[in-house]
């Protein structure tokens, strides 16, 4: 049985260290909105010696998301690790001045879209022998100007939390991991001018999560 990772939000940062961390193990479903940046990741899969299905599409589609988990179910009939790293950072603002749109997508993506995902993909990992699914940590919640990340992240994680405990005793397994600072995109809006070189290298960061898994 081939072990396939289905990785949401994997052309950058976290999730393409990890689809890379998981390349020569598991075949990589890699979902993401930017094909070229896609494209680029598979390139890097294939010179390691593994393969990636392509899937460039916006997580907050549902009817987009549907179709692949059912075309990932007629085609492999499981999935053994869904990592979901997808986000959207949002400007930070003064909690009175945050944009409905910034709140709108925010909640779009980091709470809405999980919970579509939670309920498509947890019959893929129950089909698995262990499925697991994994989320990631970063506790902004309460922190001046992060209230739109902060409040949807901690929405986010408050699903993953509960998914997790509901699921001890008949699975898929829930795994919650906190990723060290990185150099990724997101971070860079949220402290900008910030210097780097003291952050953790992803592709080491990567394998050190991939090891707790």
């Amino acid at each position: 049985m081939t072990k396939l990772a289905l990785i949401t939000g994997a052309s950058r940062g976290l999730g393409a260290a990890l689809a890379t961390a998981l390349a020569p193990t598991h075949h990589i479903v890699a979902v993401a909105r930017t094909t070229g940046a896609l494209e680029e990741l598979d390139d890097r899969i294939q010179a390691a010696g593994g393969t990636a299905t392509l899937a460039p599409m916006d997580v907050t589609n549902a009817d987009a998301m549907a179709h692949l988990c059912r075309d990932i179910y007629d085609r492999w009939g499981h999935v053994d690790l869904w990592l979901h790293t997808a986000i959207h950072a949002a400007p930070l603002s003064p909690t009175a001045h945050i944009a409905p749109k910034d709140w709108d997508k925010s909640f779009a993506i980091n709470a809405t879209a999980t919970h579509t995902l939670i309920r498509m993909v947890e019959p893929l990992l129950l089909s698995a022998p262990a499925g697991q699914a994994v989320f990631f940590d970063d506790p902004r919640a309460g922190e001046k100007f992060f209230g739109s990340y902060g409040a949807t992240k901690a929405a986010q994680m408050s699903l993953a939390r509960s998914w997790q405990a509901e699921t001890v005793n008949t699975g898929p397994k829930v795994s919650i991991l906190e990723p060290r600072p990185l150099p990724t995109a997101t971070r860079a809006r949220f402290f900008p001018g910030e210097d780097r070189a003291p952050l953790n290298d992803p592709a080491e960061e990567a394998g050190r999560l991939v090891a707790q898994l």
